[in-house]
């Protein structure tokens, strides 16, 4: 099992989720988070004082899959969420160790 985690803009969460329904993923969490990379935020205007708008907001997707989804649910995740602008996320992939369900004590791949 592997534990995917995607950083990406706001907008494209229908997309993604819609991308990752039609390959059979039936969980994931998703979180509100703020944040920066390569874009450094950037100044806006409000009432007339520029100010620095440091963190971002982003959404953050966690998603854990059986080792055999992992690269179909990265790519499913890549192309949806790519507008070819800065800024468009990125993907972690972690090993995971075990999976339990609390109301069965399934573990493994049937906890998922």
């Amino acid at each position: 099992m592997h534990k995917v985690e995607a950083i990406i803009k706001p907008f494209k969460l229908d997309e993604v989720k819609d991308a990752l329904s039609a390959l059979g993923i039936q969980g994931l969490t998703v979180s509100e988070v703020k944040g920066f990379g390569r874009q450094k935020g950037h100044t806006e205007l409000y009432r007339g004082a520029e100010y620095v708008v440091d963190f971002l907001p982003k959404i953050k997707l966690e998603i854990v899959v059986a080792d055999a989804m992992v690269e179909p649910v990265v790519q499913a995740i890549s192309e949806a969420a790519n507008s070819g602008r800065i800024g468009d996320g990125k993907i972690f992939v972690l090993p995971l160790e075990e999976s339990i369900r609390i109301r069965t004590g399934e573990r493994g791949d049937s906890a998922l």
